[in-house]
């Protein structure tokens, strides 16, 4: 059981902020309320959308005269990325941990078969273990020696690759340099394509104008709602909690700049059709993110199926959707089928949705097909029809569309071979990954050893706190279809009750100090498969005194020691158990203590740090937990790999299993 603060707010609804933003409809209406619109709301009633179109063209022009803006900053940025991922560096489809090595092949093998592939891919590397110690965000990515091979692994594939920037990193190591300079530095070592901007709408100033000194093109992706002023030099936004109305309306970036490319994404939502419409009447993208810090909110096979289809007509017909001629809810067809309409070359394409609950028929308003050419639905390779109606037009004569599903309409020329496909569907039930606790080994002796302090096993009921931040604590997704979680619910203490049955067990009073481990080194031979800030190679005491905790350890490194002395690592029930009872010695300096708690769903792997360390990371929320810490407190930790989790502010303590009912 979680107690939670209560919040002033109803996280399950969109705030005002999100909204859509009504069209004044007024022939002289001042439209310059448009400007920061996320998106533009459309009239519930058909009889209002040529005005409503009229509206948003004069806005348009309008604020594209007052802005003196000419879309030069476009002509740069080649490519389209109609679909990206937001991948966790360290995802075990891109990160094989045992071998060390990254697997960009496999990871994009998956891609393509969940998600059609995609256009790029966002490399997301530090939160939530940025705050660890005083590494800042860049060191997480230059400490990675391969990493420059890995981006240009992915573009080799045909993948654009971005990494992102965290303005709160403030409290860590400071750079010579500003942040501006730092990233553009990153930027072309890396060889990258662009930038996501964390927590930021714009990276207007410095920072645009460093990266357009390391190499002109680089993409500025802002977080929600870009302003107006800055979609010249922001190519693409990251649109996250944009409600839209019952009717779908007009992404104002989008409209503004046809080239502009926005991804919807709601990252708690166990259903992503709203996004999907949106995104495909607008043409624009949408940001795939499936392991969100360390929580698995995978996509369910109803909208990777609606997705892959998209996915299919954006690669073929992608000049159409940044086409100035653009007709949003065009040719209606009724009972909740929508359209858009665009026009490249003298071709049409429409772009359909059903967001009925029925299936539908299409039908399109349009002139006669062009002599030579065809009707077909570019996502299923259906061909169509057409009529003459009563009134002497032309209609396109449908087929039935299912609910949530979507069309493409297009014509092509005779001869042209349409491939035929499943219609998008699937089941819309979340793919539920359960986080798996890898067992802790039995390692049992007849005596408690030496230096350390036997407990009693049986049924223990133990508080457990946490800060909730974005990762919970275990496997569960802390915001379920919640909009933009918002302190204090964002970052709040949660108190957890446990009941756990243990076993009697004896742990060390202290831990493992740089001279024991020096000897297990020596005596073992032991090397990690990642040396990385491993600085036992030359069987040296480490950083630090000799009777000092032993620290730069990662997880395996302390297993390896415990199994060569006959022990193993204490669970984190274990060791809050023996903390609270004041059976253990914490040495100085303070280091969190590694428990033998490592949980994997299969993407993301996650153990439980207890005790605190003397480092705190000051200046921000989204840091990882620091200080001393009182038994009860538990911080979920996402191992790295290249050997990055391995710091100054860890160390271990080694348990070992005792025979019930066995004296002291």
């Amino acid at each position: 059981m979680s107690e939670r603060v209560p919040v002033a707010f109803n996280p399950y609804v969109p705030r005002p902020i999100d909204l859509p933003t009504a069209v004044p409809l007024e022939p002289e209406a001042d439209l310059s309320v448009l400007d920061e619109a996320k998106i533009f709301a459309a009239p519930d009633d058909p009889a209002d959308w040529p005005a409503w179109r009229d509206r948003i063209t004069r806005w348009r022009a309008e604020a594209r005269r007052r802005l003196d803006y000419d879309g030069r900053h476009y002509d740069e940025i080649a490519g389209d990325d109609f679909s990206v991922c937001l991948a966790w560096l360290w995802d075990e489809t891109l990160y094989d941990h045992e071998r060390g090595i990254f697997t960009v092949d496999a990871f994009l093998a998956a891609a393509e078969r969940d998600f059609g592939g995609f256009d790029g891919v966002v490399l997301w590397h530090a939160y939530p273990v940025i705050g660890l110690d005083e590494r800042n965000q860049f060191d997480f990515y230059r400490q990675v020696p391969e990493l420059p091979e890995v981006v240009r692994t992915f573009q080799a594939r045909g993948v654009r690759v971005f990494v992102d920037y965290n303005p709160w990193d403030v409290g860590t190591r400071r750079e010579p340099g500003s942040d501006a300079e730092e990233v553009a530095a990153l930027a072309g070592w890396l060889g990258v394509d662009g930038i996501f901007l964390d927590t930021l709408k714009e990276g207007a100033g410095e920072l645009r104008k460093s990266l357009d000194t390391a190499r002109p093109g680089l993409v500025l992706e802002g977080e929600s709602r870009v302003p107006l002023a800055r979609i010249a030099d922001h190519a693409m936004s990251w649109a996250q909690w944009f409600a839209d109305s019952t009717v779908p309306g007009v992404l104002r970036a989008k409209w503004f700049e046809r080239r502009h490319m926005l991804h919807h994404t709601r990252r708690w939502h166990r259903s992503h059709l709203d996004e999907l419409h949106s995104a495909w009447l607008n043409g624009a993208g949408v940001l795939v993110w499936e392991s969100v810090f360390g929580v698995w909110v995978g996509w369910n096979d109803r909208d990777r199926a609606v997705l892959r289809a998209m996915r299919r007509v954006q690669r073929s017909h992608a000049v159409w959707f940044r086409s100035e001629d653009w007709t949003p809810l065009a040719d209606h067809a009724g009972n909740g089928v929508y359209a858009s309409r665009w026009t490249h070359d003298g071709t049409t394409l429409w772009t359909v949705v059903n967001r009925g609950d029925h299936h539908q028929e299409i039908w399109l308003e349009k002139s006669a097909t062009r002599p030579g050419h065809r009707l077909h639905d570019l996502v299923t390779g259906t061909p169509l029809t057409e009529e003459r109606r009563s009134d002497g037009r032309w209609a396109v004569r449908g087929f039935p569309l299912p609910p949530g599903g979507i069309a493409a309409v297009a014509e092509v020329p005779d001869g042209r071979p349409v491939p035929t496909y499943e219609p998008p569907v699937g089941e819309p039930d979340f793919p539920a990954r359960a986080a798996v606790r890898i067992p802790a080994p039995v390692v049992r002796r007849d005596d408690v050893p030496a230096g350390m302090v036997a407990v009693d096993g049986g049924r223990r009921e133990l508080l457990v706190r946490y800060r909730l931040r974005e990762t919970g604590l275990y496997g569960e997704a802390p915001y379920v279809d919640e909009w933009k979680p918002l302190p204090p619910r964002l970052h709040q203490s949660v108190t957890q009750r446990r009941t756990v049955h243990l076993g009697r067990f004896a742990i060390a009073e202290r831990e493992v100090t740089n001279a024991e481990y020096a000897e297990f080194v020596q005596a073992s031979g032991y090397r990690p498969v990642r040396p990385e800030r491993w600085p036992w190679a030359d069987g040296g005491a480490g950083w630090g005194a000799a009777d000092a905790p032993a620290t730069h350890l990662e997880l395996a490194d302390a297993r390896a020691y415990a199994a060569w002395a006959g022990l193993r690592l204490p669970t984190e029930d274990e060791w809050q158990v023996a903390a609270e009872a004041g059976l253990l010695h914490r040495a100085e300096p303070l280091v969190w203590n590694l428990t033998e708690s490592e949980h994997t769903d299969g993407r993301t792997r996650f153990l439980i740090l207890k005790g605190g360390a003397a480092y705190r990371a000051e200046g921000s929320d989204w840091y990882l937990d620091g200080g001393p810490q009182p038994p009860e407190m538990s911080v979920k930790l996402l191992p790295l790999g290249a050997g990055l989790t391995r710091s100054p502010s860890i160390g271990f303590r080694c348990a070992v299993d005792l025979p019930e009912g066995g004296g002291a």
